[in-house]
């Protein structure tokens, strides 16, 4: 029987260390042994006004933007005089003095619950490099993979107990758990507006006989597994034996939409970006611990205007509804969403009416998990054309989305060569999110 994505594949790389006894140890431990942790671990980057900040973030939700959506056009307006801010007018939020997108009605809304930070930079300005170091914090290079955000927190959070999958990516498949190994790699759901594919078994299958050749599988390997134990053959039998509960659990109904009322899921928009945010709520609700949504179509080269209209008449209410629903649940407050492209969008418009690659000075937005809402970090000049207050790496926002989950974005961990690689890479958390 195929099992999705949960097949590993043969050359990933194993993790090199005691994955159970760490998994435990995030498991049992509590928010005030944690906050000790933090204390002990983050005091020593000079972040001394973090030393008190107890961390609650218990899932992540990230919402990410393939192809890169223009900042002056979605969270960092500017004044409609200016030659380079086009034909979108901003308007007032939940907060005074933040505007938005005149296309972002909704998400304006909610502002009070948001953190805009408008001062992004990087130095990939290329889809696939920006892509991978938006993925891991690392860029590209070299023979190490970097694991996701997502098999990180799967890696530190997994709930043993649950029979869902710790990560789960939405509408597009990923990067895998790298050198944390298969078992980290994110389950994909391709299209949350069709039936999930490989969660049932076949029509001329049932439990019984499935069984029956779990038994056999488990005769015939035996002696490769003795000869060959390891990493890789027990992460290989435990994808199958946690392909198994999940197709068997009670909580593969997370993945069913229909449950939802229609009102529900209208709100968040009848498409797969809107759908997949719906169910990324389920999901979490259920005990997922990470979940990315995916919405293509942002390489605005040329109609910017038309085409990020379109694209943000999607994101409004799906991620407006998304942070309500998560605050009305009271699910928001240990709950991180994050929601980013893989850079900006140049403030200069081209001559096809849009806007060319842009890493220097560009925004994230992210809300709960513990953090502030209601406020703007960073800022971009007049024009839009570069970061004039507070500049943040990709690394600082990596380091702050561990702190906020309890996960010490300093611990090394080895690669299959031996080599230790850090969680993050030389990141500061992002003070102005906690305190």
């Amino acid at each position: 029987m195929r099992t999705g994505l949960w097949i590993p594949e043969y050359d990933t790389p194993e993790l090199w260390h005691n994955e159970i006894s760490r998994r435990s140890f995030f498991k049992y431990g509590v928010s005030s042994f944690l906050g000790l942790v933090a204390m002990q671990h983050f005091g020593t980057t000079g972040n001394a006004q973090l030393e008190n900040v107890i961390p609650r973030a218990k899932r992540c939700i990230v919402m990410f933007m393939s192809g890169g959506p223009s900042q002056l056009d979605t969270f960092d307006p500017k004044d409609p005089s200016q030659k380079n801010s086009g034909p979108f007018m901003p308007i007032p939020t939940s907060v005074k003095g933040i505007q938005f997108s005149q296309h972002l009605p909704q998400v304006a809304e909610q502002a009070h619950h948001l953190s805009v930070i408008r001062s992004m930079v990087t130095r990939e300005g290329n889809h696939e490099r920006a892509r991978y170091l938006l993925h891991t914090g690392y860029a590209p290079g070299g023979a190490v993979r970097h694991p996701t955000i997502g098999s990180l927190t799967s890696y530190y959070l997994d709930d043993d107990e649950s029979h869902l999958p710790s990560c789960v990516n939405i509408n597009s498949p990923t990067y895998s758990g790298g050198f944390l190994g298969a078992s980290h790699d994110p389950f994909v759901v391709s299209n949350p507006m069709e039936k999930v594919e490989d969660i049932e078994y076949p029509a001329q299958m049932d439990t019984h006989r499935f069984r029956e050749r779990l038994k056999m599988l488990k005769n015939l390997e035996q002696d490769f597994i003795a000869k060959r134990s390891g990493v890789k053959t027990e992460t290989h039998q435990a994808i199958y034996k946690k392909a198994d509960e999940l197709i068997n659990s009670p909580q593969i109904k997370a993945f069913e939409l229909k449950e939802e009322p229609a009102e529900v899921r209208e709100a968040y928009g009848m498409n797969r970006f809107g759908q997949g945010c719906l169910m990324a709520r389920r999901l979490i609700e259920s005990g997922v611990k990470f979940v990315e949504i995916t919405l293509d179509g942002w390489d605005t080269h040329e109609n910017n205007f038309e085409r990020t209209k379109e694209l943000l008449n999607v994101v409004d209410p799906a991620f407006a509804t998304l942070v309500r629903e998560l605050s009305e649940r009271d699910l928001l407050d240990d709950t991180i969403v994050l929601w980013l492209g893989e850079f900006g969008r140049t403030p200069r418009i081209n001559m096809n009416d849009g806007r060319d690659h842009h890493p220097n000075g560009w925004s994230a937005v992210i809300a709960g998990g513990g953090t502030r809402g209601g406020q703007v970090i960073g800022s971009t000049n007049e024009d839009g054309t570069k970061v004039v207050d507070h500049p943040i790496g990709v690394t600082d926002l990596f380091a702050s989305l561990c702190f906020a989950m309890g996960i010490d974005y300093q611990e090394e961990n080895m690669s299959r060569s031996g080599r230790p690689i850090r969680v993050v890479n030389d990141g500061l958390v992002i003070e102005e999110l906690f305190v």
